[in-house]
């Protein structure tokens, strides 16, 4: 059955790359109306990725520690991956800064940035729900299946930097800056999965810095005014976080 698991790791690793690929063609002719992070069927088709990860974990044949599928020091590792999902965050901050100030640029794209920015306090709370699913399922492809049950394959460490690679790559809608920083960021997730013989503290960090990065925009510009969305307000929020993604 290792043979199948590897086989459908692949499969599942193309799909979400092809789907990736085609959804950063598709923002170049055509500006999404609302966040997709708050799209009901892609919220489904995520749960329903989740449930194949853990079917392919299930018939690998690996023991589940290889995996990560362990809750050992379960504290210990919520604190860790919070501490450094906090430095992460902070960290890709002031990266983003770098790279405006040096050379003129984003380190998130311009239209990326301003999908993903809450428009009100109320979207901001719905957004945070919908980024656990959104890195469960990251974190169990490319840290559990893809680093953990391929172990038995390769070394750890080239499994660290290939994952990496390619984690960065799929966040090509975020543009080229932006798959540097998601690199450096599946890298830290690889050695934090490794270190821990866990995919929770990996979790946890991804979390973490993810609603950092969405909380430094929405919070440290005007702030939110109200929990209901009004045009005015809407328009003025999301210019300003398009200029903050610069910062």
């Amino acid at each position: 059955m290792y043979v199948v698991f590897v086989a459908g790791t692949l499969a599942l690793t193309v799909f979400i790359s092809y789907t990736t690929f085609a959804t950063a063609m598709l923002m170049r002719r055509w500006r999404l109306t609302s966040n997709p992070l708050l799209s009901k069927a892609d919220a489904v088709v995520r749960l329903m990725l989740i449930g194949v990860c853990i079917g392919l974990g299930a018939i690998s044949g690996l023991d589940y520690r290889t995996l990560g599928w362990t809750w050992e020091n379960a504290w210990q590792q919520l604190l860790l991956g919070g501490a450094i999902g906090l430095g992460l965050g902070l960290g890709l901050h002031v990266l983003s800064q770098w790279v405006r100030n040096s050379m003129g640029t984003r380190l998130y794209s311009k239209t990326f940035s301003e999908m993903i920015i809450p428009r009100t306090q109320r979207e901001f709370y719905f957004i945070a729900a919908a980024l656990i699913p959104v890195v469960i399922l990251e974190e169990l492809l490319f840290r559990s299946l893809l680093i953990g049950g391929f172990s038995p394959l390769l070394p750890a460490w080239l499994l660290v930097i290939l994952t990496s690679l390619v984690f960065g790559a799929l966040h090509l809608p975020q543009g080229a800056w932006g798959i540097v920083g998601a690199s450096i960021a599946g890298a830290i997730f690889g050695l934090l999965f490794l270190f821990e013989h866990s995919v929770l503290a990996p979790m946890v960090a991804h979390y973490v810095a993810n609603l950092l990065q969405i909380m430094l925009v929405f919070r440290l510009l005007d702030g939110p005014h109200s929990s209901k969305p009004g045009a005015e307000t809407g328009v003025r929020r999301l210019e300003a976080g398009s200029n903050a993604a610069e910062e």
